[in-house]
């Protein structure tokens, strides 16, 4: 059995509104379990305005989303920033009926596979990411974030 990935993580909270439910501990479990090798990852809470702008300067998209991945390097460590814009992850759990721990659990295991190469921009990558996500979202106690 090989040895867990470490992970060095800075968690950043520019928009605090959830910083109570979002405990280091818990974040950087969420993060391991998404993890395949060592990781430095710096994650980052930001109100609509911030993640809007991030979106629009990065992507070319000008709407603020949930998680963003900045990915620099996958080897011989996993490097990247994840950007998480609060009240579009507290607007989607709300309007899906999720509990909003488990939302922002499961866009941190996103953006971790994202940092790792993972993909949905085909059916059968998107296939692939979320199978990968239920199993690591399921191993960590969490339901299917696909359900309807």
């Amino acid at each position: 059995m090989s040895a867990r990935p470490t992970l060095s993580l800075s968690l950043q909270f520019a928009d605090k509104r959830h910083k109570e439910a979002l405990p280091r501990h818990k974040v950087a479990r969420w993060l391991r379990a998404a993890l395949d090798t060592d990781a430095e990852i710096a994650v980052r809470l930001v109100d609509a305005e911030e993640g809007q702008a991030l979106n629009r300067d990065y992507r070319q998209k000008d709407y603020a989303t949930n998680v963003l991945t900045f990915d620099y390097a996958s080897e011989p460590v996993v490097m990247a920033d994840l950007i998480l814009c609060s009240p579009v992850i507290e607007r989607e759990a709300q309007e899906q009926g999720k509990d909003l721990v488990a939302h922002y659990a499961h866009m941190l295991v996103h953006g971790a596979l994202h940092a790792q190469g993972w993909d949905h921009e085909d059916p059968e990558e998107a296939e692939a990411m979320e199978a990968r996500e239920r199993e690591v979202l399921a191993a960590l106690g969490f339901g299917d974030p696909y359900a309807d």
